[in-house]
């Protein structure tokens, strides 16, 4: 049996931290991604569509009512990237959500591609 996989990112811009957590299993994975120091924000769960159907990935917001389309929009992103159940959870506590899609979409971004590197070297 595998054990989850976890990895942290980090990025710094005008002089703030903006973190990830990524959590994954094997049939899910978890992101969150904050400002200054690790916490759980608003969180949102997403379920990839199967396979043999057509249509968008669906999410829901589970807890929280701060930065909800950007927690909808990246759990949406990571489902559909990753075809597995998929919470994204998001914290801010200066900085604007917009601005923040920015720096969170790099994060993601660096998340992943060290988990499907981790992955090729593992095979």
């Amino acid at each position: 049996m595998e054990r989850a996989k976890v990895t942290k990112e980090e990025l710094t811009e005008q002089d703030t931290r903006f973190l990830a957590v990524y959590v994954e299993s094997k049939n899910s994975c978890m992101v969150m991604l904050s400002e200054r120091e690790d916490k759980l924000g608003t969180l949102v769960i997403a379920v990839p569509k199967p396979k043999d159907l057509t249509g968008a990935v669906t999410s829901s917001v589970l807890l929280g009512d701060r930065n909800v389309i950007s927690a909808r929009m990246f759990a949406e992103v990571v489902a559909a990237k990753k075809g597995k159940i998929a919470l994204v959870s998001i914290y801010l506590e200066n900085a604007g959500e917009m601005q923040a899609q920015e720096y969170f979409t790099r994060l993601i971004d660096k998340v992943l591609k060290s988990e499907s590197q981790r992955e090729s070297t593992a095979i």
